[in-house]
């Protein structure tokens, strides 16, 4: 099925352009002067291996009268309103205006997803304005420019990215009905076939005491709730030195695959001995995934005093795993059911958090605190400055800042900033990624290759003052005095300690005076000539 997009933005963006590019063929009337287009304008095109179905529409106007501009408006909203997707087009030459501002908020308002197209970003001096588009707040700028044909690789990237999701947001409009995707992952023999047969009411996986028993990922279809759920039950992961086989081999490599396809992984581990040095690992392995997180001890009725023992591990988790800090913990026995009550609502809490979007308001009001309680450290002598930060998207949920000298800013304040949204926002155990990005002059680098750049001159370059006369009268002084001294086919070498090169001395000094001659040459003879 076509995916349906409506380009929309303020007059003479490129949306027409955009609309042609596409389309394949110059369907639409593109022209200099704004405001061209006034109808919806209905085609059909292809990004990549994707179907669309296009609408182009007419310049956003911020009127509600009569007007002709009212009613354009008003055909640019019924055609967000049926579109699955809004390409919202900006001129990255001009940045982001007022009226760009004003009709985000209206696209926001509908709720519908929005792609941001920075167009006309051919040329350097785009770069800024693409930057400007992250102040609007609907994610990602991509930058293209749909006369050229570039960014089309970048927003077919965003659009096959955005099916997906597409799919999740409409299934929760109508009821939640695509299934939660839950891996169950582990080392061997830890316990979860046997959660996974206690959580459906039936014996669905085999289970046994022997390990290795589960080979393949098998997904099985669960509802708890009225909320439908798939649960991927995985093979056991073992340390890399130790798998030889090739079967285990493609075991691993599906467990690995199921971590990367799931929304929430339960790392299932074995009470009586948790947290080895491979439960570390696959903990590991998700967060870098992205992926929510629910710690789950498993054979939990072996435990002797549990109440002393559940609070000593999750002192453990957090030291060990200052990654997912916060990271739900549950304790439950498959075998007996106890504790299983507990874990279905901490995993929807943790696909909560995981999907979670921050507004930018509230974001910057954030920062700000944050860097007032505990400023970025001197680097060079020279301060690290955050300026903004905008969320990009969620699942998991990730974050742009910008900041001068971004480069350079220490490792320990990204976590210190990490750990503080974490704490602010109350996304406990959610993986956060943060991304610092500088806002750069985009005529910096041209001006330093074509040397066009106005430049601030030197002290010793100074055309006029003191400087510049005691500069030409030295300059005067060493041609007169070269002028007046004869020309030396040897060069005399310096003596004594404090001898330069461009004052003789001794011996060089007197050839160099003229009329005196060496006393070397009136000296007599040591040794009378023999006569013969």
């Amino acid at each position: 099925m076509a995916l349906k997009i409506a380009i929309v933005g303020r007059p003479n963006v490129g949306k027409s352009t955009l609309f042609n590019r596409l389309a394949g063929r110059k369907l639409a009337i593109v022209d200099d002067q704004p405001g061209v287009t006034r109808d919806r304008r209905f085609g059909t095109g292809r990004l990549g291996d994707l179907d669309l179905e296009l609408i182009d529409t007419a310049g956003f106007e911020d009127v509600t009268d009569e007007s002709l501009e009212a009613r354009m408006r008003a055909q640019t909203e019924l055609a967000v309103d049926e579109a699955d997707v809004s390409f919202f087009v900006i001129d990255a030459r001009e940045g982001v205006t007022p009226g760009d501002e004003i009709f985000a908020d209206v696209l926001r308002r509908k709720g519908k997803p929005v792609l941001l197209l920075a167009n006309k970003s051919e040329s350097k001096a785009s770069d800024s304005g693409v930057l400007d588009g992250y102040k609007l707040g609907l994610g990602e700028p991509i930058p293209i420019s749909a006369e050229h044909g570039e960014g089309m690789a970048d927003l077919y990237g965003a659009v096959v990215g955005l099916t997906l999701d597409l799919e999740e947001d409409a299934d929760e409009l109508s009821g939640d009905d695509k299934p939660v995707s839950i891996a169950i992952v582990g080392r061997p023999n830890a316990g979860k076939s046997t959660l996974v047969n206690r959580l459906i009411g039936e014996d669905r996986l085999l289970t046994g005491p022997e390990a290795g028993i589960t080979r393949d990922a098998i997904p099985v279809d669960w509802t708890w709730e009225d909320r439908a759920i798939r649960l991927v039950d995985t093979a056991g992961l073992r340390r890399k030195a130790k798998v030889q086989a090739n079967l285990e081999k493609l075991s691993t490599h599906d467990s690995i695959r199921a971590i990367t396809f799931a929304e929430v992984v339960l790392l299932v581990m074995d009470a009586t001995h948790p947290f080895e040095t491979q439960d570390l690992q696959i903990a590991d392995l998700v967060e870098r995934e992205g992926r929510a997180l629910v710690f789950v001890l498993a054979k939990w009725d072996l435990v002797e005093d549990p109440q002393t023992k559940l609070a000593e591990l999750i002192d453990e988790a957090q030291r060990q795993l200052p990654q997912v800090k916060g990271a739900p913990i549950i304790a439950l026995s498959a075998e007996t059911g106890r504790g299983l009550d507990r874990l279905m609502p901490a995993v929807f809490k943790a696909h909560g958090d995981w999907s979670t979007k921050v507004k930018t308001r509230d974001l910057n009001d954030w920062l700000k605190m944050a860097v007032e309680r505990h400023p970025p450290p001197a680097v060079g002598g020279r301060r690290v400055k955050p300026k903004y930060m905008a969320q990009t998207k969620a699942r998991p949920p990730t974050f742009v800042l910008f900041a001068s000298r971004a480069d350079q800013l220490p490792d320990h304040y990204r976590r210190y900033l990490v750990n503080s949204i974490r704490e602010s926002f109350d996304l406990p155990g959610v993986p956060i990624r943060l991304t610092v990005k500088s806002n750069k002059n985009p005529f910096a680098e041209g001006e330093e290759k074509s040397g066009t750049g106005l430049t601030r001159a030197r002290p010793s370059e100074a055309k006029t003052g003191l400087a510049a006369k005691t500069r030409r009268a030295a300059a005067d002084r060493a041609k007169e005095g070269a002028e007046g001294k004869p020309k030396l086919f040897g060069k005399a070498k310096p003596q004594g300690p404090k001898a330069k090169p461009g004052n003789p001395r001794g011996r060089a000094a007197k050839l160099i005076r003229p009329g005196v001659k060496p006393k070397r040459a009136s000296r007599p003879s040591s040794s009378p000539k023999r006569p013969r």
